[in-house]
């Protein structure tokens, strides 16, 4: 590397303007919401600050029952790459389905916690999918789920699985995975893990939304009325869905540009995922 190139290099890095989406100490500017409690219910101190780390835990739960639950920070994102390391830890709480061994994830262009119903699971949203290997064979990160939401992928095809498989490596064990997403609003999305692009899509929007929410009520109707609109935007929301998961070094680059780098289209067809959210 030449002395020009380093000099311009550590200028870019200079003006860029990373943010942490977590202050170290406590848990301000995030907003709580589980299923079947309140908001800000911190229920069974399911979320917790805890030194250089966001600690999803569940040593005070005798059983899981269904508390699905996320935590959303308080700014919605349009275009932005949000950087990140994850841990999953020890054993799954009892009650917890099979396929959330090992499983949880990061929401983005999400609903706001204040506008889930009291029961609602999942939020409208995408999220990054974070699965820890179970010691034997393949078991992919970095993927893709669709509460509420559908996409298209690089070739243009309208996507509306639930979930789609990455083509990362399996991570086993309890240790840090680094993971990166980069979001260009309702263009184009990457998912990185450990430096590999893993996972590309494009033009997500509003679809399925009726997706485990049961009877169609007041929520499904207002959502059902947006089906196919562009997603642009929305939060960001760590999840809780029954393993114990540490998150740390949550960064937040908001990009000036909203114009995305040419996409890579690759000859990889997107692969299904089941019975995981």
């Amino acid at each position: 590397m030449n002395a020009g190139y380093a000099q311009q290099k550590l200028k870019r890095a200079a003006q860029e303007n990373w943010i942490s989406l977590y202050n170290g100490k406590d848990l301000t500017g995030w907003d709580i919401k589980i299923a079947g409690h309140k908001l800000n219910d911190n229920y069974k101190n399911t979320f917790r600050a805890e030194g250089d780390m966001i600690r999803v835990a569940y040593d005070q739960y005798q059983k899981f029952d269904g508390k699905y639950g996320h935590m959303y920070y308080k700014t919605p994102y349009s275009h932005y790459i949000l950087r990140f390391e994850y841990r999953f830890l020890g054993n799954q709480v009892p009650g917890g389905e099979e396929w959330n061994v090992r499983n949880s994830g990061i929401m983005y262009h999400s609903q706001p916690a204040k506008s889930l119903t009291m029961e609602q699971e999942f939020p409208v949203s995408l999220e990054v999918q974070l699965l820890g290997g179970l010691g034997t064979g393949e078991r992919h990160t970095g993927n893709l789920c669709t509460p509420g939401t559908q996409m298209h992928d690089m070739q243009g095809k309208l996507v509306s699985a639930h979930c789609i498989d990455s083509n990362s490596k399996t991570y086993n064990g309890d240790r840090w995975v680094k993971a990166e997403i980069q979001v260009y609003g309702d263009s184009l999305v990457r998912h990185i893990i450990e430096g590999d692009t893993v996972l590309t899509y494009q033009k997500p929007e509003i679809g399925e939304v009726n997706w485990k929410q049961g009877k169609e009520d007041a929520y499904s109707k207002i959502w059902k009325a947006q089906d196919g609109a562009p997603l642009k935007q929305g939060y960001i929301a760590l999840q809780a869905e029954s393993h114990a998961i540490d998150f740390r070094n949550l960064r937040l680059l908001n990009l000036r540009t909203t114009t995305p780098p040419k996409p890579r289209v690759g000859k990889r067809t997107l692969k299904p995922a089941t019975g995981q959210h």
